[in-house]
Protein backbone atom coordinates (compact mmCIF):
# COMPACT_ATOMS: atom_id res chain seq x y z
CA UNK A 1 0.00 0.00 0.00
CA UNK A 2 2.86 2.10 1.10
CA UNK A 3 4.80 1.18 -2.12
CA UNK A 4 1.34 2.37 -4.42
CA UNK A 5 0.59 5.68 -2.17
CA UNK A 6 4.45 6.49 -2.98
CA UNK A 7 3.70 5.83 -7.05
CA UNK A 8 0.78 7.78 -7.10
CA UNK A 9 2.43 10.66 -5.63
CA UNK A 10 5.61 10.76 -7.60
CA UNK A 11 3.24 10.39 -10.89
CA UNK A 12 1.70 13.67 -9.40
CA UNK A 13 5.05 15.02 -8.98
CA UNK A 14 5.28 14.37 -13.27
CA UNK A 15 2.08 14.99 -14.46
CA UNK A 16 2.26 18.90 -12.55
CA UNK A 17 6.00 19.25 -13.93
CA UNK A 18 6.88 20.06 -10.06
CA UNK A 19 10.34 18.81 -10.69
CA UNK A 20 11.66 20.80 -7.84
CA UNK A 21 9.56 19.18 -5.45
CA UNK A 22 9.57 15.68 -7.09
CA UNK A 23 13.56 16.07 -5.81
CA UNK A 24 13.01 16.69 -2.80
CA UNK A 25 10.52 14.15 -2.39
CA UNK A 26 12.53 11.35 -3.84
CA UNK A 27 15.73 12.55 -1.90
CA UNK A 28 14.06 11.52 1.31
CA UNK A 29 13.45 7.91 -0.22
CA UNK A 30 15.89 4.66 0.60
CA UNK A 31 17.91 4.02 -3.21
CA UNK A 32 16.12 0.52 -3.44
CA UNK A 33 12.74 2.19 -2.89
CA UNK A 34 13.72 4.82 -5.51
CA UNK A 35 14.21 2.18 -7.86
CA UNK A 36 11.32 0.08 -7.25
CA UNK A 37 9.52 2.90 -8.04
CA UNK A 38 11.19 3.66 -11.31
CA UNK A 39 11.21 0.29 -12.38
CA UNK A 40 6.99 0.90 -12.76
CA UNK A 41 7.14 4.36 -15.23
CA UNK A 42 7.04 4.61 -18.90
CA UNK A 43 10.94 5.11 -20.24
CA UNK A 44 9.95 8.62 -21.19
CA UNK A 45 9.05 9.28 -17.23
CA UNK A 46 11.97 7.27 -16.04
CA UNK A 47 14.42 8.99 -18.12
CA UNK A 48 13.17 12.32 -16.37
CA UNK A 49 13.18 10.63 -12.85
CA UNK A 50 16.83 9.58 -13.22
CA UNK A 51 18.19 13.02 -14.43
CA UNK A 52 16.37 14.69 -12.00
CA UNK A 53 17.72 12.97 -9.35
CA UNK A 54 20.73 14.57 -7.16
CA UNK A 55 24.61 13.20 -9.08
CA UNK A 56 25.42 11.34 -6.26
CA UNK A 57 22.10 9.80 -5.28
CA UNK A 58 21.19 9.42 -9.43
CA UNK A 59 24.39 6.29 -9.12
CA UNK A 60 23.29 4.61 -6.17
CA UNK A 61 20.19 4.12 -7.62
CA UNK A 62 21.20 3.02 -10.82
CA UNK A 63 22.87 0.02 -9.55
CA UNK A 64 19.46 -0.84 -8.01
CA UNK A 65 17.77 -1.05 -11.28
CA UNK A 66 16.50 -3.98 -13.79
CA UNK A 67 19.89 -4.12 -16.17
CA UNK A 68 16.92 -3.38 -19.28
CA UNK A 69 16.12 -0.25 -17.63
CA UNK A 70 19.67 0.81 -17.11
CA UNK A 71 19.89 0.28 -21.12
CA UNK A 72 17.49 2.46 -21.18
CA UNK A 73 19.13 5.66 -19.33
CA UNK A 74 22.79 4.36 -20.78
CA UNK A 75 21.72 4.94 -24.29
CA UNK A 76 19.91 7.81 -23.71
CA UNK A 77 23.19 9.92 -22.01
CA UNK A 78 26.30 11.21 -24.12
CA UNK A 79 29.17 9.23 -24.11
CA UNK A 80 31.05 10.94 -21.69
CA UNK A 81 27.85 10.62 -18.83
CA UNK A 82 27.27 7.33 -19.98
CA UNK A 83 31.27 6.75 -18.74
CA UNK A 84 30.86 8.84 -15.61
CA UNK A 85 28.15 6.03 -14.37
CA UNK A 86 29.92 3.05 -15.58
CA UNK A 87 32.74 4.36 -13.58
CA UNK A 88 30.78 5.03 -10.66
CA UNK A 89 29.27 1.36 -10.47
CA UNK A 90 31.35 -1.51 -8.85
CA UNK A 91 32.82 -3.74 -11.51
CA UNK A 92 30.38 -6.37 -11.54
CA UNK A 93 27.45 -4.42 -12.00
CA UNK A 94 28.93 -2.45 -14.85
CA UNK A 95 29.86 -6.05 -16.41
CA UNK A 96 26.24 -7.05 -16.03
CA UNK A 97 24.70 -4.19 -18.02
CA UNK A 98 27.35 -4.57 -20.82
CA UNK A 99 27.00 -7.98 -20.91
CA UNK A 100 23.81 -8.04 -22.72
CA UNK A 101 24.76 -5.08 -25.13
CA UNK A 102 25.92 -5.13 -28.41
CA UNK A 103 30.05 -5.21 -28.85
CA UNK A 104 30.28 -1.96 -30.65
CA UNK A 105 28.30 0.07 -28.13
CA UNK A 106 30.34 -1.63 -25.26
CA UNK A 107 33.30 -0.53 -26.92
CA UNK A 108 32.53 3.23 -27.36
CA UNK A 109 31.08 2.98 -23.77
CA UNK A 110 34.44 1.39 -22.60
CA UNK A 111 37.00 3.68 -24.13
CA UNK A 112 35.25 6.50 -21.88
CA UNK A 113 36.08 5.29 -18.85
CA UNK A 114 38.95 5.35 -16.36
CA UNK A 115 41.74 2.83 -17.04
CA UNK A 116 41.44 0.95 -14.10
CA UNK A 117 37.15 0.06 -14.75
CA UNK A 118 38.02 -0.82 -18.50
CA UNK A 119 40.56 -3.41 -17.29
CA UNK A 120 38.27 -4.67 -14.38
CA UNK A 121 35.37 -4.92 -17.00
CA UNK A 122 37.21 -6.69 -19.41
CA UNK A 123 38.22 -8.86 -16.98
CA UNK A 124 35.16 -9.97 -15.81
CA UNK A 125 33.44 -10.25 -19.03
CA UNK A 126 36.07 -12.83 -20.57
CA UNK A 127 35.00 -15.70 -17.95
CA UNK A 128 32.50 -18.06 -19.28
CA UNK A 129 28.48 -17.57 -18.22
CA UNK A 130 27.43 -18.68 -14.81
CA UNK A 131 30.86 -19.41 -13.26
CA UNK A 132 32.41 -17.41 -10.11
CA UNK A 133 34.36 -14.95 -12.20
CA UNK A 134 31.48 -13.91 -14.28
CA UNK A 135 29.67 -12.91 -11.35
CA UNK A 136 32.55 -11.93 -8.56
CA UNK A 137 33.73 -7.98 -8.01
CA UNK A 138 37.31 -6.96 -8.03
CA UNK A 139 36.56 -4.72 -5.25
CA UNK A 140 38.21 -5.50 -2.21
CA UNK A 141 40.58 -5.08 0.62
CA UNK A 142 43.85 -6.32 0.36
CA UNK A 143 46.61 -6.27 2.66
CA UNK A 144 50.31 -7.52 3.16
CA UNK A 145 51.06 -9.83 6.16
CA UNK A 146 54.14 -7.09 7.11
CA UNK A 147 51.82 -4.46 8.01
CA UNK A 148 51.04 -3.41 11.32
CA UNK A 149 47.68 -2.69 12.43
CA UNK A 150 47.58 0.63 12.16
CA UNK A 151 49.26 0.69 8.78
CA UNK A 152 46.31 -1.49 7.67
CA UNK A 153 43.39 0.36 9.21
CA UNK A 154 45.07 3.75 7.48
CA UNK A 155 45.07 1.58 4.34
CA UNK A 156 41.38 0.64 4.99
CA UNK A 157 40.65 4.19 5.51
CA UNK A 158 42.32 5.20 1.70
CA UNK A 159 40.50 2.14 -0.37
CA UNK A 160 37.07 1.29 1.90
CA UNK A 161 35.27 3.05 -0.04
CA UNK A 162 35.19 1.96 -3.29
CA UNK A 163 35.71 -1.70 -2.41
CA UNK A 164 32.29 -3.78 -2.12
CA UNK A 165 32.95 -5.10 1.92
CA UNK A 166 35.36 -3.91 4.39
CA UNK A 167 33.88 -7.45 7.09
CA UNK A 168 36.80 -9.17 5.84
CA UNK A 169 40.57 -8.03 4.81
CA UNK A 170 42.65 -10.44 2.40
CA UNK A 171 46.51 -11.26 3.02
CA UNK A 172 48.55 -11.40 -0.22
CA UNK A 173 51.89 -12.30 -0.57
CA UNK A 174 54.17 -10.14 -2.98
CA UNK A 175 52.61 -12.55 -6.17
CA UNK A 176 48.95 -11.49 -4.88
CA UNK A 177 48.22 -15.31 -3.67
CA UNK A 178 45.97 -15.30 -1.01
CA UNK A 179 47.53 -16.35 2.50
CA UNK A 180 44.99 -15.67 4.98
CA UNK A 181 42.24 -13.05 5.73
CA UNK A 182 41.59 -10.88 8.60
CA UNK A 183 38.14 -9.83 10.49
CA UNK A 184 37.80 -5.83 10.71
CA UNK A 185 36.52 -6.43 13.87
CA UNK A 186 40.18 -8.18 14.82
CA UNK A 187 42.37 -5.17 13.43
CA UNK A 188 39.87 -2.71 15.63
CA UNK A 189 40.26 -4.96 18.71
CA UNK A 190 44.18 -5.30 18.27
CA UNK A 191 47.28 -3.35 19.21
CA UNK A 192 48.44 -0.81 16.85
CA UNK A 193 51.84 -2.48 16.60
CA UNK A 194 50.99 -6.20 15.98
CA UNK A 195 51.65 -7.25 12.10
CA UNK A 196 48.83 -9.01 10.47
CA UNK A 197 51.14 -11.67 9.74
CA UNK A 198 50.78 -12.70 13.14
CA UNK A 199 47.37 -13.30 13.44
CA UNK A 200 45.75 -13.73 10.20
CA UNK A 201 43.34 -16.31 9.75
CA UNK A 202 45.68 -18.93 7.42
CA UNK A 203 42.80 -21.56 6.68
CA UNK A 204 41.32 -19.84 3.62
CA UNK A 205 38.37 -21.30 2.03
CA UNK A 206 38.48 -19.94 -1.52
CA UNK A 207 36.34 -20.42 -4.79
CA UNK A 208 37.60 -20.96 -8.64
CA UNK A 209 37.05 -18.64 -11.04
CA UNK A 210 36.32 -21.45 -13.41
CA UNK A 211 33.45 -22.73 -10.85
CA UNK A 212 29.94 -22.85 -11.78
CA UNK A 213 27.48 -20.10 -9.48
CA UNK A 214 25.07 -22.89 -8.32
CA UNK A 215 28.31 -24.60 -6.40
CA UNK A 216 29.50 -21.12 -5.03
CA UNK A 217 25.73 -20.96 -3.79
CA UNK A 218 26.24 -23.83 -1.88
CA UNK A 219 29.80 -23.04 -0.58
CA UNK A 220 28.18 -19.95 1.02
CA UNK A 221 25.38 -22.00 2.00
CA UNK A 222 28.02 -25.02 3.45
CA UNK A 223 30.31 -21.94 5.55
CA UNK A 224 27.71 -19.81 6.08
CA UNK A 225 30.35 -16.98 4.88
CA UNK A 226 28.97 -13.45 3.82
CA UNK A 227 32.25 -12.84 1.32
CA UNK A 228 34.24 -15.52 -0.24
CA UNK A 229 37.65 -15.14 -2.12
CA UNK A 230 37.84 -16.03 -5.64
CA UNK A 231 41.36 -17.00 -6.69
CA UNK A 232 42.71 -18.56 -10.04
CA UNK A 233 44.64 -21.70 -10.89
CA UNK A 234 47.71 -20.36 -9.05
CA UNK A 235 45.67 -19.14 -5.83
CA UNK A 236 46.43 -15.40 -6.77
CA UNK A 237 43.01 -13.71 -5.59
CA UNK A 238 41.22 -12.00 -8.80
CA UNK A 239 38.00 -10.77 -6.44
CA UNK A 240 35.40 -11.43 -4.30
CA UNK A 241 31.76 -12.97 -4.23
CA UNK A 242 29.56 -11.48 -1.78
CA UNK A 243 26.30 -12.59 -0.47
CA UNK A 244 24.09 -10.09 -1.77
CA UNK A 245 25.56 -11.55 -5.60
CA UNK A 246 24.40 -15.35 -3.61
CA UNK A 247 20.41 -13.98 -3.06
CA UNK A 248 20.26 -13.21 -6.86
CA UNK A 249 22.06 -16.51 -8.54
CA UNK A 250 19.32 -18.47 -5.75
CA UNK A 251 16.47 -16.83 -7.19
CA UNK A 252 17.59 -17.17 -10.50
CA UNK A 253 18.35 -21.05 -10.33
CA UNK A 254 15.40 -21.89 -8.73
CA UNK A 255 12.90 -19.38 -11.61
CA UNK A 256 15.17 -21.91 -13.99
CA UNK A 257 14.38 -25.06 -12.30
CA UNK A 258 10.79 -24.22 -12.30
CA UNK A 259 10.75 -23.57 -15.86
CA UNK A 260 12.24 -26.38 -16.79
CA UNK A 261 9.88 -28.57 -15.02
CA UNK A 262 6.94 -26.63 -16.47
CA UNK A 263 8.65 -27.93 -20.06
CA UNK A 264 9.76 -23.88 -20.48
CA UNK A 265 12.59 -22.89 -22.19
CA UNK A 266 14.49 -20.94 -19.52
CA UNK A 267 14.16 -16.79 -19.68
CA UNK A 268 16.56 -14.27 -17.92
CA UNK A 269 14.15 -11.84 -18.73
CA UNK A 270 11.05 -10.74 -15.84
CA UNK A 271 8.25 -12.19 -17.14
CA UNK A 272 6.00 -8.72 -17.67
CA UNK A 273 9.00 -7.85 -19.67
CA UNK A 274 8.59 -10.35 -22.05
CA UNK A 275 7.13 -10.26 -25.25
CA UNK A 276 4.29 -13.01 -27.00
CA UNK A 277 6.92 -14.21 -29.36
CA UNK A 278 9.38 -14.36 -26.59
CA UNK A 279 7.06 -16.31 -24.42
CA UNK A 280 5.91 -18.28 -27.46
CA UNK A 281 8.97 -19.55 -28.50
CA UNK A 282 10.15 -20.46 -25.05
CA UNK A 283 6.88 -22.42 -24.80
CA UNK A 284 6.36 -23.83 -28.31
CA UNK A 285 9.54 -26.14 -28.57
CA UNK A 286 8.77 -28.61 -25.38
CA UNK A 287 4.95 -28.52 -26.44
CA UNK A 288 5.73 -30.10 -29.99
CA UNK A 289 8.03 -32.87 -27.91
CA UNK A 290 5.71 -33.57 -25.58
CA UNK A 291 2.35 -33.49 -28.10
CA UNK A 292 4.55 -36.18 -29.96
CA UNK A 293 5.58 -38.09 -26.94
CA UNK A 294 1.88 -38.19 -26.43
CA UNK A 295 1.08 -39.81 -29.42
CA UNK A 296 2.50 -42.93 -28.00
CA UNK A 297 -0.23 -43.40 -25.20
CA UNK A 298 -2.67 -42.91 -28.12
CA UNK A 299 -1.06 -45.80 -29.96
CA UNK A 300 -1.77 -47.98 -27.23
CA UNK A 301 -4.85 -47.06 -26.76
CA UNK A 302 -5.88 -47.75 -29.98
CA UNK A 303 -4.36 -50.81 -30.12
CA UNK A 304 -6.55 -52.61 -27.32
CA UNK A 305 -10.14 -50.75 -29.37
CA UNK A 306 -11.33 -54.15 -29.54
CA UNK A 307 -11.15 -54.77 -25.72
CA UNK A 308 -12.44 -51.36 -24.72
CA UNK A 309 -15.48 -52.42 -26.99
CA UNK A 310 -16.24 -55.05 -24.41
CA UNK A 311 -15.61 -53.17 -21.59
CA UNK A 312 -16.49 -49.85 -22.44
CA UNK A 313 -16.82 -49.14 -18.23
CA UNK A 314 -13.18 -49.17 -18.39
CA UNK A 315 -12.41 -46.36 -20.61
CA UNK A 316 -14.02 -43.86 -17.48
CA UNK A 317 -10.83 -44.68 -15.19
CA UNK A 318 -8.23 -44.16 -17.78
CA UNK A 319 -8.06 -40.24 -16.37
CA UNK A 320 -7.97 -41.25 -13.26
CA UNK A 321 -5.10 -43.77 -13.73
CA UNK A 322 -2.43 -41.33 -16.15
CA UNK A 323 -3.32 -38.11 -13.81
CA UNK A 324 -2.92 -40.19 -10.49
CA UNK A 325 -0.17 -41.99 -12.06
CA UNK A 326 1.95 -38.35 -13.23
CA UNK A 327 0.97 -36.57 -10.02
CA UNK A 328 2.89 -39.49 -7.66
CA UNK A 329 5.67 -39.35 -10.60
CA UNK A 330 6.08 -35.52 -9.63
CA UNK A 331 5.73 -36.30 -5.86
CA UNK A 332 8.60 -38.29 -6.11
CA UNK A 333 10.94 -36.13 -8.96
CA UNK A 334 10.36 -32.51 -7.47
CA UNK A 335 11.53 -34.41 -3.93
CA UNK A 336 14.66 -36.14 -5.76
CA UNK A 337 15.77 -32.92 -8.21
CA UNK A 338 15.60 -30.70 -4.60
CA UNK A 339 17.67 -33.41 -2.91
CA UNK A 340 20.14 -32.91 -5.98
CA UNK A 341 20.37 -29.52 -5.94
CA UNK A 342 21.32 -29.33 -1.91
CA UNK A 343 23.77 -31.91 -2.09
CA UNK A 344 21.81 -34.51 -0.17
CA UNK A 345 21.33 -37.39 -2.69
CA UNK A 346 24.44 -38.76 -4.52
CA UNK A 347 24.80 -41.40 -7.12
CA UNK A 348 25.67 -44.33 -3.94
CA UNK A 349 22.28 -43.55 -2.47
CA UNK A 350 20.33 -44.85 -5.13
CA UNK A 351 19.91 -48.09 -3.84
CA UNK A 352 18.36 -47.26 -0.59
CA UNK A 353 16.60 -44.31 -2.31
CA UNK A 354 14.64 -46.81 -4.54
CA UNK A 355 14.15 -49.31 -1.10
CA UNK A 356 12.31 -46.19 0.29
CA UNK A 357 10.27 -45.18 -2.67
CA UNK A 358 8.94 -48.82 -3.27
CA UNK A 359 8.07 -48.82 0.47
CA UNK A 360 6.61 -45.46 0.26
CA UNK A 361 4.58 -46.30 -3.34
CA UNK A 362 3.05 -49.20 -1.61
CA UNK A 363 1.68 -47.63 1.03
CA UNK A 364 0.57 -44.38 -1.23
CA UNK A 365 -0.93 -47.18 -3.80
CA UNK A 366 -2.58 -49.29 -0.92
CA UNK A 367 -4.53 -46.22 0.77
CA UNK A 368 -5.81 -45.10 -3.08
CA UNK A 369 -6.72 -48.34 -4.18
CA UNK A 370 -8.73 -49.09 -0.84
CA UNK A 371 -10.45 -45.61 -1.10
CA UNK A 372 -10.99 -46.18 -4.95
CA UNK A 373 -12.22 -49.38 -4.40
CA UNK A 374 -15.14 -48.58 -2.38
CA UNK A 375 -16.19 -45.78 -4.57
CA UNK A 376 -15.91 -48.38 -7.45
CA UNK A 377 -18.45 -50.50 -5.35
CA UNK A 378 -20.65 -48.11 -3.74
CA UNK A 379 -20.86 -44.92 -5.94
CA UNK A 380 -20.14 -45.97 -9.48
CA UNK A 381 -21.97 -49.47 -8.93
CA UNK A 382 -19.24 -51.64 -11.18
CA UNK A 383 -18.65 -55.43 -10.69
CA UNK A 384 -15.79 -56.69 -8.39
CA UNK A 385 -13.66 -57.66 -11.33
CA UNK A 386 -13.48 -54.21 -13.04
CA UNK A 387 -13.10 -52.60 -9.79
CA UNK A 388 -10.01 -55.12 -9.19
CA UNK A 389 -9.12 -54.44 -11.91
CA UNK A 390 -8.91 -50.33 -12.04
CA UNK A 391 -7.40 -51.03 -8.54
CA UNK A 392 -4.32 -53.11 -9.37
CA UNK A 393 -3.91 -50.91 -12.10
CA UNK A 394 -3.47 -48.14 -9.75
CA UNK A 395 -1.21 -49.77 -7.02
CA UNK A 396 1.19 -50.61 -9.82
CA UNK A 397 0.78 -47.07 -11.88
CA UNK A 398 1.90 -45.40 -8.21
CA UNK A 399 4.78 -48.05 -7.47
CA UNK A 400 6.04 -47.27 -11.50
CA UNK A 401 5.29 -43.53 -11.09
CA UNK A 402 7.57 -42.99 -8.16
CA UNK A 403 10.41 -44.77 -9.33
CA UNK A 404 10.40 -43.54 -12.80
CA UNK A 405 10.25 -39.97 -10.69
CA UNK A 406 13.18 -40.77 -8.80
CA UNK A 407 15.23 -42.48 -11.08
CA UNK A 408 15.16 -40.15 -13.86
CA UNK A 409 16.56 -37.16 -12.48
CA UNK A 410 19.54 -39.58 -10.87
CA UNK A 411 20.04 -40.74 -14.78
CA UNK A 412 19.78 -37.31 -16.02
CA UNK A 413 22.34 -35.79 -13.84
CA UNK A 414 24.89 -38.79 -14.31
CA UNK A 415 24.80 -38.54 -18.29
CA UNK A 416 25.40 -34.81 -17.55
CA UNK A 417 21.50 -33.44 -18.19
CA UNK A 418 19.86 -30.77 -15.84
CA UNK A 419 17.57 -32.87 -13.68
CA UNK A 420 14.99 -30.60 -13.72
CA UNK A 421 14.13 -31.47 -17.39
CA UNK A 422 13.33 -34.68 -16.34
CA UNK A 423 10.42 -33.30 -14.50
CA UNK A 424 7.00 -33.39 -14.42
CA UNK A 425 6.71 -33.58 -18.34
CA UNK A 426 8.82 -36.41 -19.14
CA UNK A 427 7.86 -38.28 -15.99
CA UNK A 428 4.06 -37.71 -17.49
CA UNK A 429 4.70 -39.16 -20.75
CA UNK A 430 6.19 -42.58 -19.24
CA UNK A 431 3.95 -42.86 -16.67
CA UNK A 432 0.69 -42.09 -18.54
CA UNK A 433 1.97 -45.40 -21.22
CA UNK A 434 3.22 -47.48 -18.31
CA UNK A 435 -0.58 -47.29 -16.51
CA UNK A 436 -2.28 -48.24 -19.98
CA UNK A 437 -0.39 -51.06 -20.99
CA UNK A 438 -0.94 -52.16 -16.95
CA UNK A 439 -4.28 -51.19 -17.47
CA UNK A 440 -4.97 -53.38 -19.98
CA UNK A 441 -2.79 -56.45 -19.52
CA UNK A 442 -4.87 -56.62 -15.93
CA UNK A 443 -8.08 -56.22 -17.96
CA UNK A 444 -7.21 -58.91 -20.52
CA UNK A 445 -6.00 -61.06 -17.15
CA UNK A 446 -9.09 -60.75 -14.85
CA UNK A 447 -12.20 -59.82 -17.51
CA UNK A 448 -10.59 -62.07 -19.86
CA UNK A 449 -11.00 -60.10 -23.05
CA UNK A 450 -8.63 -60.38 -25.25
Amino acid sequence: MEKRNELEELLRFLETKQYTGLRQFLSGLNDADIAVLMEELKEEDLLKVYRILPKDLAADVFSYLEVENQQVIIRSLSETEAANVIDNLMADDAADLLEEMPANVVDKLLANTQPDTRQAVNQLLGYPEDSAGSIMTVEYVSLKESLTVDEAIGHIRKVGLDSETINICYVLDARRRLVGTVALRYLLLSGGDEIIGDFMHENVISIHTHMDQEQVAAQFKKYDFTAMPVVDNENRMVGIITVDDIVDILEEEATEDMEKMAAILPSDKPYMRTTVWETYRKRIPWLLLLMISAAFTGAIISSFEDALSVYAALIAFIPMLMDTGGNAGGQASVTVIRGLSLGEIEYRDVPRLVWKEIRVSVLCGLTLAVANFAKLIVFDRVGVPVALTVCLTLVASVLMAMLVGCLLPIGAKRLGFDPAVMASPFITTIVDALSLLVYFRFAIIILGIA
